[in-house]
């Protein structure tokens, strides 16, 4: 059972008043909680569960798509991974973002704000003062809460780190008065404060958790290391990076979609997995609601809402020359055969281009097989061509058709709403970063091993399946004329003995100095980890880097992607990003409500709207 984020455990576990007193000053406030009723371990742990019920952004409905933990809005959309996607009316702050001109009024920063502080932080600040003050526990009880609460206080403080950069009140249990505490730090205060608590953490969690969801030491360190890359301190990264690799604890899936299949959740590559459960309460809030925007929308399969869809960027990168490696520097010089603007009855052949096998593992596109649902139509499965281009949703985070309705909720009107976790930290992480720190090093050879490690598992495992028909008007659903669901990986007008697709993957030569390496990390940590909302992230902290990436400045990617994307996004054509842009503003609500104690990010002040 996935317990160890129920929202609805939290809600059992707080008191609420109501009673007692004719003063309002004598009330607690509504949502808050006697701490003398969790003087004790049980109490604890309840407190400590519903801090996990925080992490994914969506309890209770408080915040909800601009506080999710999978970052989809800040990490992927204003990257050059992906498009907002359904269509330009709908949700214009997403479309600020998407086109870097957020102002501090946007609701989405402002989510992401209240979650990570008012929802997050605080609650993990208000479990560590109930520890303090709880007189027994038993032996290594004490040490254990403590470190899951800070694990959970440093993540909640990384995300915003993530968005708002340093421009974040460091506030901890000691602090009486948070709502005094500036948001302007010396240089390096957030990733000591971040690092010290995942430092006790990594110093006093087990090296592994009976129950899946709960932090262990390797988790901790893992955070830190990501960290530690935020700032580019490779040396303190590897260590940490060193211990998780040769705990023997993990080890990559066999297959590449292992990581994104619900029946694989919790896997020997995992290594901190946001949990998530449906049917278990009303409109599934145990679920990654953040993300409930983002399934397919029309068509046969149509949900809600069409948001979130793939780049023709990022499908142009999947592309690799006979070798089965990567274009690099041209791969973008011509796009990668697409169905923009075609019927879905009209005749439309697949490109038959040599491709690295993720491309139909992250995006789907028309005629290919996608999951167990059914031949993608193209252009009647898009919500608006024009405005998301011809590739469906993310794919990672959806479920196959067969668990309809029983790991995917029932109740409400997001019905893509699931059972599948989010691999928050993953084995597959820990190698790539630390090829990135051997290539920033010189270990080209030790750089070149973990890259083809990842490399060759993505071979494991295509898409089987080659569609036999071209055009595909409604009566082909789901596999071709007169099939059904039955006819999956057996009939229909579908060869399933023969890939999909043109697949092809290869493993590097040894490389010629470091910034080939550091080039082929940066590749592959797209590749293996697109539409997980880190792209952004990425693109930001390697513009610091001598070479930055591949030799092109984040100024230079992102433009260059919205100029060539205007056949696509009409609406982007006076978009452009520039180094003002790398962080979202403080929420201007936070500012109002605290004059004089919060600062906005200067390069914001003089914006204009």
């Amino acid at each position: 059972m996935k317990t160890i984020f129920s929202t609805l455990a939290f809600l059992i576990c707080i008191i609420t008043l109501t009673t007692c007193s004719d003063e309002f000053l004598n009330k607690v406030p509504r949502g808050d909680y006697f701490e003398n009723f969790f003087y004790n371990e049980k109490g604890i742990d309840s407190l400590l569960t519903g801090t996990y019920a925080m992490v994914r952004g969506s309890a209770l409905w408080v915040v909800t798509w601009g506080a999710s933990i999978q970052n989809w809005t800040y990490g992927s959309v204003s990257s050059d991974d992906a498009y907002k996607g359904s269509e330009i009316t709908d949700s214009s702050p997403v479309w600020e973002i998407e086109k870097w001109e957020v102002q501090p009024t946007n609701g989405y920063p402002a989510e992401k704000w209240r979650w990570a502080f008012g929802m997050g932080i605080s609650r993990a600040n208000g479990v560590l003062n109930v520890i303090r003050k709880t007189e027994e526990l038993a032996d290594g009880k004490r040490s254990a809460f403590n470190a899951e609460a800070r694990f959970l206080r440093a993540l909640f403080y990384f995300e915003a780190w993530l968005v708002f950069g340093d421009y974040i009140p460091l506030i901890d249990e000691d602090t009486k008065h948070p709502e005094y505490v500036s948001n302007v730090n010396p240089s390096g205060a957030v990733l000591a404060f971040i690092v010290n608590d995942l430092r006790y953490a990594w110093e006093n969690l087990p090296e592994s958790q009976v129950q899946p969801g709960r932090p262990t030491k390797y988790a901790a360190m893992a955070l830190a290391a990501r960290a530690y890359l935020e700032e580019l301190d490779y040396a303190n990264a590897r260590p940490l990076l060193d211990n998780i690799i040769t705990s023997g604890k993990y080890s990559l899936m066999p297959n590449f979609f292992d990581n994104f299949r619900i029946e694989k959740e919790n896997n020997s590559e995992s290594i901190f997995e946001i949990q998530a459960n449906v049917n278990d309460i009303n409109e599934s809030l145990n679920a990654e609601m953040g993300i409930g925007l983002n399934f397919p929308h029309g068509g046969d399969i149509g949900m809600c809402c069409g948001f979130h869809q793939p780049s023709q960027n990022l499908a142009n990168a999947f592309k690799v020359d006979p070798e089965g490696l990567p274009f690099f520097d041209t791969f973008n010089d011509t796009d990668l055969k697409n169905d923009m603007g075609i019927e879905s009855e009209e005749e439309f052949f697949p490109s038959t281009d040599l491709l690295d096998p993720r491309i139909d593992w992250t995006l789907s596109r028309r005629g290919i097989p996608f999951l167990d649902w059914g031949i993608n139509r193209g252009n009647d499965w898009i919500r608006s061509q024009p405005d998301g281009g011809p590739y469906l949703p993310a794919m990672k985070p959806f479920f196959y058709k067969s668990q309809r309705y029983t790991l995917s909720t029932t109740t409400g009107w997001m019905l893509g709403v699931n059972a599948n976790n989010y691999r928050y930290l993953r084995y597959s992480h820990v190698l790539l970063w630390r090829a990135e720190v051997a290539a920033f090093e010189g270990d080209l050879e030790k750089s070149r091993e973990l890259v083809n490690m990842i490399r060759e598992r993505a071979g494991h495992e295509v898409v089987m399946g080659k569609v036999l028909v071209h055009m595909l008007p409604k009566s082909v659903y789901p596999w071709g004329e007169g099939s059904t669901d039955s006819d999956y990986l057996t009939g229909g007008s579908v060869d399933w003995s023969q890939p999909a697709a043109n697949y092809k993957v290869g493993l590097h030569n040894p490389f010629a100095n470091s910034d080939e390496a550091m080039r082929a990390v940066q590749w592959e940590q797209r590749l293996e980890f697109a539409t997980e909302g880190r792209r952004f992230f990425d693109l930001r902290r390697w513009d610091r880097l001598p070479g930055k990436i591949g030799g092109k400045s984040m100024e230079e990617i992102l433009n260059s992607f919205a100029e060539a994307d205007l056949r696509v996004r009409t609406y982007m054509r006076n978009a452009h990003f520039s180094n003002d842009d790398k962080y979202m503003p403080v929420p201007q609500d936070q500012i109002d409500m605290q004059p004089g104690v919060l600062k906005q990010r200067p390069e914001y002040i003089t914006k204009e709207p």
